[in-house]
């Protein structure tokens, strides 16, 4: 069965990134997010006052103190009052809020951004914290060992092996070489073991790094920009929280998802896919159907550039940005959240006729 058709059209018309870096230490929060925030708007010309609706992803757990978010608003300007919304997700799941508001019509245009900071303190230890907090967390297994059990898994069931995950490795960071704001970009050694068995050129870099986009909707998308990426489709699913419960060699959320937002309804010429892991990007293009004519993350994806928070968001952009530049007609965006891509988003843009 087709999916729906939303009753409202609505289209990504500006996106726009940091450069991301290893390390920020000189930047606070606010200053890493406020020229991306002044370029995405002066894209479209319009002001702060502009925007009807304004929504955040962000995590507190990454600056180590609570409500940090709201001190991001400082670089938003949120005098006099605005709408605004938060959530404690990569900044893909606030362009779903931000989506869904404008559907409800109460709002025209919408401001949406993501943001983190990994560098100051140890991400693989930070993030035992999305994990069971009963059995699974007080054990320490972090964001990489995991990963490896879900390589390991891909391995043992023919799915693939260390040199087909090292290719997928130097395909994406060769991609990044034409990307400025990649963290790492053209040839980069395999390097040592990471955990066994992925090497540390399979898994993504640590860094810092902000997003944001522009949504509007009918014809106000075409009045701000020359070839507006439009979102068709757009759902998100979650797995079991217990890893021991998934087939982690498969991703029926995922699957789930591209179905309910139209993914499968007719091929795709792009698909920019959050998979930090090199692994992660063999589940995906199975779970997702995609062969070798779909253009996967010409940007470099997320082995180039992870910033926590953002970098769901930016797959949604950089897709846009493709459809904007006519570089692709309809693509595929996709977000994942949680230890072996437990949660999933998946967005379907297109544009208009050439």
């Amino acid at each position: 069965m087709p999916a729906p058709r939303p009753l409202r059209d609505i289209a990504v018309v500006a996106f726009a990134q940091t450069d991301h870096l290893r390390t920020t230490d000189e930047l606070s929060e606010v200053e890493m997010l406020m020229p991306v925030l002044h370029e995405v708007l002066a894209s479209t010309g319009l002001k702060t006052s502009d925007i009807g609706f304004t929504c955040s992803g962000s995590t507190d757990y990454l600056a180590g103190r609570a409500f940090s978010f709201t001190m991001a608003l400082d670089g938003v300007g949120a005098w006099p009052p605005i709408s605004e919304s938060h959530v404690e997700m990569d900044g893909a799941w606030a362009l779903y809020e931000a989506w869904t508001k404008l559907l409800t019509g109460e709002a025209d245009t919408a401001l949406v951004y993501g943001f983190g900071k990994s560098s100051p303190g140890s991400l693989r230890d930070v993030l035992t914290r999305q994990l069971d907090p009963y059995y699974v967390a007080p054990l320490w297994p972090d964001s990489v060992a995991l990963a490896a059990l879900q390589a390991q898994a891909l391995i043992d069931a023919g799915d693939t092996d260390e040199p087909a995950l090292a290719a997928v490795a130097a395909r994406s960071r060769e991609s990044a070489t034409a990307n400025s704001h990649a963290q790492l970009r053209g040839s980069v050694p395999r390097g040592d073991y990471a955990v066994q068995p992925l090497r540390t050129g399979d898994c993504p870099p640590i860094g810092d790094g902000a997003a944001a986009v522009i949504l509007a909707a009918g014809e106000r998308a075409r009045e701000l920009c020359e070839r507006p990426a439009w979102i068709r489709g757009i759902d998100h699913r979650i797995e079991a929280h217990s890893l021991g419960v998934r087939d982690l060699t498969d991703s029926p959320s995922t699957r789930l998802a591209a179905e309910n937002a139209g993914a499968f309804e007719r091929p795709v010429d792009t698909a920019e896919l959050h998979a930090p892991f090199t692994s992660q990007e063999v589940v995906l293009r199975k779970a997702l159907r995609l062969d070798g004519k779909v253009d996967v993350n010409p940007s470099g994806g997320p082995l180039a550039a992870n910033p926590m928070m953002a970098a769901g968001l930016i797959r949604i952009g950089e897709a846009a940005a493709r459809i904007g530049r006519g570089e692709s007609d309809r693509a595929l965006a996709h977000a994942t959240s949680g230890p072996c891509l437990q949660q999933n988003l998946v967005a379907v843009l297109e544009g208009d006729p050439r």
